[in-house]
C-alpha cells in the first residue's frame, strides 16, 4: 500500500541495506511512496543531508554518510508515549523522539540503542538501532478469559499489550488482578508478547491489591531471601558486643542523631564543638559495610534492593531488620562502628582541616528536628524535648555553623527550590487515604531540618574531595549542566511573559540561582519555576566525575546513608580500604565493577521513585473515587496534548480535565503551549491561572483522576469563585497547534536539593509543557536521604 512519506529512521535504513545510491524514485519504490508525495520526499531528503544523516552522491542520489562521520548511537531507556510514540532517555544525554513507526518490536522500559537521524523543531528525532535488554518482564493488569483464550491487559497503557497468556496456565479467574511474566517477546512490530501468570492478587481497584501489585511487578520484596536474613542476625549475634579495637574512641563525643519523629533507623549523628574562633564538626556514618561484605548475600540483595523503597504506610528497607534498625542504627547509649569526618573549620565556616576516620561512637541522645527546633526557641510547636533542652547551648553551635555553610552554599549558586510534598493521611483502623496534603513545613522545624542538612552535604563533598585526591575509583553523584534545547525553551517562556532572560548566564551554577532570586516577585513566578526546573538534568551515579551543578559543587557523593542507599555502601568500602593501608588499585575488573554499581544504582534509583510516585498516586485516586461531583478550586499546573492538570488546593490532588471538558466549544493549545485557546471565543486559560473543576471520574487503574471545567456562570449561579482566564477576539487568534509533541522533561525533584533531579511525568499522561507538583515520597523517614 502506497503512503504518503515514510520516517525518516525508514529512509536512513533503505539507504544503510542498499549496495548503491538511491535516486529518490528508486526509495520511493523501495519504501512504497506514493506517487503524488514523491516531490515532498526530495525535501526529506535534502533536509537528512542538512542534519549529516546522508549525503548526495553525483546526480541526485544519496548514501548514508560513513558511521565514523555520522552522530554517535548511546544506549537509553525506552519511554512511551500511550499515543504510541516514545522518547530514549539516557543519563547525560538529550531525550531523542521516537515516532510511532520507528518504536519497531521494542516495548516500554527496554533499554535500546539510538541514533540521531533528525533534528528539527520539536527536538532530535532518532531511530532504535538494536534492543540492548529487555526490560522487566513482569506486567501487571487484569486478567481476561474467554474460552480457552486468556490474555492480560496491562494496567500501564504505555505498554503494548494484551499480552497472551501461554496455554497451561491456569491460575485465576477473569477480572482478576494478576502479573504476567513474559516469556516471549516481540521480534516485530506487529507481534503482541506472550507470558505466563505468576501471580493472582484478587479483585481490582483495592489498595491492598494494587500495591502488591506494584511491588511485585518491580521485583520489589517485603521479606529479604532467608540467606540474607540468616546473615544479618549472624553477624549481629557475633559482633553485638564489639567494641572496635584498632578504631578512634569517640564514645565521649555526644554525637545525637536528629531524625523525624517517626523514623526508624538512624544512621547519621552529629556535633559541632566552638574551638577557639572556629568550629570542630563531627559527622560520624553508620559503619554498614563492616557487616555487609562484598560477593555476600546480604550484598547481592542489597544491590538488587538499590534503595529503600518508602509507602505511606511503611518502608521497605534495603537491609533487613536486624541491621537497618539495631545493628547499625546509631541508638542511644549503644557502642556502634562508625565512619567519622571530623573538620575544623574557621569563623566563617571555611574548612581548614579535615580528616576521615573508622571509629566506636556512643549516641547521648535520639533528638527529633521539633524537639531541637522548641529547645532552640525556632518554634512554639511541637512538644518539648528533655534531652534536647539539656544540649541546648551546644546546639547553638551546630546552628551558627549550619547558618554559615548554607549561606557560603548559596553564594557559590547551589540551588534552592522549594516543591510541595505530598504526605498521605491514612485511616489508623481501616489503611483507606482520608486525605493528601501539602506537608507542613514550620519555619523553624525547617530551620532545624537545615542544621542536619549542611552538615551532610560538608561530609559529602569532603569525602569526595580526599577520594579525588587518592585518584581512586569511585561512585560520584553527578549534575551536569542545563541541557541547552530546554533552555531555548525557557527562553521563549520568559519572552511570552515579558521577562529579561540570557540563556548562556544559566549554564552557571549562579547564574540559575540569581534568575531563580529574580523572579520570585513575578505573578507568574511558579510558571517560570516550573519551566526553569524541566531545563535541569537528572542527577545520577557515574565514575566519571563531572561535578553537580545544582549543589555548585565540583565533587560530590554520597556518603551519608549507607542503611538506605547502595552507592553510599561502596563509597564507605572505598574509604576504609585506603584507611586500612589497601588502595584499590583501578585495575580494569574494578572500573567496571564501580561502574556496574553506578548505573545498577542509577536505575534501580528511577524504578523506586516511580513506585512510590504511582502508590501516592493510586492513594490520591482511592481517596477520589469516594469525591466523584464534588467541586474544587486548584492552579493549572501542565498543558498536555489531551487536556490541562489542575492541583487541587485540597486535598492536593492532580485531576486531568481533558480539552472537551474545558467550555461548549473546542479548545486547543496555543503556538507558545503556555495557554489553551476556545477556538470560537478566543478565551485564554493560561498555565498558571486559578480554575474551578468538578471531579468527573476516576480510573484507579491509571492511577488518574478526571473533571471538567465549572464555567463562569456555573460557579456564579453557585456563589463560587470561577477563576476563569481572559478572552481575545476569535479572529486575532492564532492558529491552532495540532500534535505537536514536547520533549519528555526527567524526573520529579526529591528531597532538599531539587537539581539533583527532575519530575517524570506520571504513566499514561502526555507530555506537560511545564511541571506538574512535585510528588515526594512519605515522611517514613528522612525526607533527604536519596535526594541531593
Amino acid at each position: 500500500m502506497a503512503r504518503p512519506l515514510p520516517p525518516r529512521a525508514d529512509i536512513v535504513a533503505c539507504l544503510s541495506e542498499s549496495a548503491k545510491p538511491l535516486h529518490p524514485r528508486e526509495l520511493a519504490e523501495k519504501l512504497g511512496v506514493a506517487q503524488g508525495s514523491v516531490k515532498l520526499l526530495h525535501e526529506l531528503l535534502d533536509q537528512l543531508c542538512l542534519d549529516g544523516a546522508i549525503q548526495p552522491v553525483g546526480s541526485n542520489r544519496f548514501k548514508v554518510k560513513p558511521l565514523a562521520e555520522r552522530n554517535a548511537t548511546w544506549e537509553g531507556m525506552l519511554n512511551m508515549n500511550p499515543r504510541g510514540f516514545g522518547f530514549v532517555v539516557a543519563a547525560g544525554q538529550v531525550d531523542v523522539y521516537i515516532p510511532n513507526d520507528s518504536v519497531g518490536a521494542a516495548l516500554h522500559g527496554d533499554k535500546v540503542s539510538v541514533s540521531v537521524v533528525n533534528r528539527s523543531a520539536r527536538g532530535s528525532e532518532g531511530r532504535i538501532e538494536e534492543i540492548v535488554a529487555r526490560r522487566n518482564p513482569r506486567i501487571a493488569g487484569v486478567l481476561r478469559r474467554r474460552g480457552s483464550s486468556s490474555w492480560l491487559e496491562p494496567d500501564d497503557v504505555r505498554l503494548r499489550g494484551p499480552i497472551v497468556i501461554s496455554h497451561g496456565s491456569v491460575l485465576g479467574k477473569d477480572g482478576e488482578a494478576a502479573v504476567v511474566e513474559i516469556s516471549r517477546f516481540p521480534r516485530f512490530a506487529e507481534e503482541t508478547p506472550e507470558g505466563h501468570v505468576i501471580a493472582v492478587l484478587g479483585l481490582p481497584g483495592e489498595a491492598k491489591t494494587e500495591v502488591a501489585k506494584i511491588l511485585l511487578r518491580e521485583q520489589i520484596n517485603e521479606e529479604h531471601p532467608a540467606a540474607a536474613i540468616q546473615e544479618a542476625e549472624a553477624m549481629a549475634a557475633r559482633l553485638r558486643e564489639q567494641v572496635g579495637a584498632g578504631r578512634r574512641d569517640l564514645r565521649a563525643v555526644p554525637l545525637p542523631t536528629i531524625d523525624p519523629a517517626d523514623a526508624r533507623d538512624h544512621d547519621d549523628a552529629l556535633w559541632v564543638e566552638r574551638r577557639g574562633d572556629g568550629f570542630r564538626a563531627y559527622i560520624a556514618i553508620a559503619d554498614v559495610s563492616e557487616y555487609v561484605t562484598p560477593g555476600s548475600a546480604l550484598d547481592e540483595e542489597a544491590r538488587h534492593r538499590g534503595c529503600t523503597t518508602y509507602l505511606p504506610d511503611r518502608a521497605i528497607p534495603m537491609l533487613p531488620a536486624a541491621l537497618a534498625a539495631d545493628l547499625c542504627s546509631l541508638l542511644p547509649e549503644c557502642e556502634r562502628l562508625c565512619l567519622c569526618v571530623i573538620a575544623d573549620l574557621d569563623q566563617q565556616g571555611v574548612v581548614t582541616s579535615f580528616e576521615i576516620v573508622e571509629g566506636v561512637m556512643r549516641s547521648a541522645a535520639m533528638l527529633t528536628y521539633d524537639g531541637v527546633a522548641r529547645a532552640l526557641g525556632f518554634t512554639e510547636q511541637g512538644q518539648r524535648s528533655v534531652q534536647a533542652e539539656a544540649m541546648k547551648e551546644d546546639l547553638r553551635a551546630l546552628d551558627d555553623l549550619a547558618c554559615k555553610l548554607r549561606n557560603a552554599r548559596m553564594t557559590r549558586g547551589a540551588l534552592d527550590l522549594n516543591l510541595p510534598e505530598a504526605r498521605v493521611v491514612l485511616d489508623p483502623e481501616t489503611g483507606r487515604p482520608k486525605d493528601v496534603v501539602r506537608r507542613a513545613q514550620d519555619p523553624g522545624v525547617k530551620r532545624a531540618y537545615q542544621m542536619v542538612e549542611e552538615l551532610m552535604l560538608l561530609a559529602n563533598e569532603l569525602v569526595a574531595e580526599w577520594l579525588s585526591s587518592q585518584r581512586v575509583v569511585t561512585i560520584y553523584r553527578v549534575h551536569a549542566v542545563p541541557d541547552a534545547e530546554k533552555l531555548e525553551r525557557l527562553a521563549k517562556v520568559a519572552q511570552e511573559l515579558d521577562v529579561k532572560l540570557d540563556v548562556n548566564e544559566l549554564l552557571e551554577p549562579q547564574g540559575l540561582s540569581r534568575w531563580l532570586q529574580h523572579i520570585q516577585e513575578h505573578p507568574r513566578k511558579n510558571v517560570l519555576e516550573s519551566v526553569t526546573l524541566r531545563s535541569l538534568k537528572q542527577a545520577f551515579y557515574d565514575i566519571v566525575n563531572v561535578g553537580h551543578f545544582g549543589l555548585a559543587s565540583d565533587r560530590y557523593l554520597h556518603f551519608t546513608s549507607p542503611i538506605r542507599r547502595y552507592p553510599d555502601l561502596v563509597v564507605h568500602r572505598t574509604v576504609k580500604s585506603i584507611l586500612r593501608g589497601d588502595k584499590p588499585k583501578g585495575t580494569p575488573a574494578e572500573v567496571e565493577a564501580a561502574r556496574s554499581a553506578a548505573t545498577a544504582s542509577s536505575v534501580r534509583e528511577r524504578s523506586v521513585m516511580e513506585v512510590e510516585r504511582e502508590v501516592v498516586d493510586l492513594y490520591r485516586a482511592l481517596l477520589m473515587r469516594e469525591r466523584i461531583g464534588e467541586e474544587f478550586d486548584g492552579t493549572i499546573t501542565a498543558l498536555v496534548g489531551t487536556g490541562i492538570f489542575v492541583a487541587l488546593d485540597a486535598p492536593f490532588v492532580d485531576v486531568l480535565v481533558r480539552y472537551e471538558s474545558l467550555g461548549e466549544e473546542p479548545f486547543e493549545l496555543t503556538e507558545s503551549e503556555l495557554a489553551v485557546r476556545g477556538t470560537v471565543s478566543g478565551e485564554l486559560i493560561h498555565l498558571g491561572s486559578r480554575i474551578r473543576i468538578v471531579v468527573d471520574d476516576v480510573a484507579i487503574l491509571r492511577r488518574s483522576v478526571y473533571g471538567r471545567r465549572v464555567l463562569p456562570a456555573q460557579a456564579a449561579r453557585r456563589g463560587g469563585s470561577p477563576f476563569f482566564g481572559k478572552r481575545e477576539p476569535a479572529a486575532s487568534a492564532a492558529p491552532p497547534q495540532r500534535g505537536r509533541i514536547a520533549l519528555p522533561e526527567g524526573r520529579r525533584p526529591v528531597g532538599r536539593v531539587a537539581a539533583d533531579a527532575k519530575h517524570s511525568p506520571s504513566a499514561g499522561k502526555s507530555r506537560p509543557s511545564a511541571a506538574k507538583p512535585s510528588k515526594s515520597r512519605p515522611s517514613a523517614a528522612k525526607p533527604s536521604k536519596r535526594g541531593r
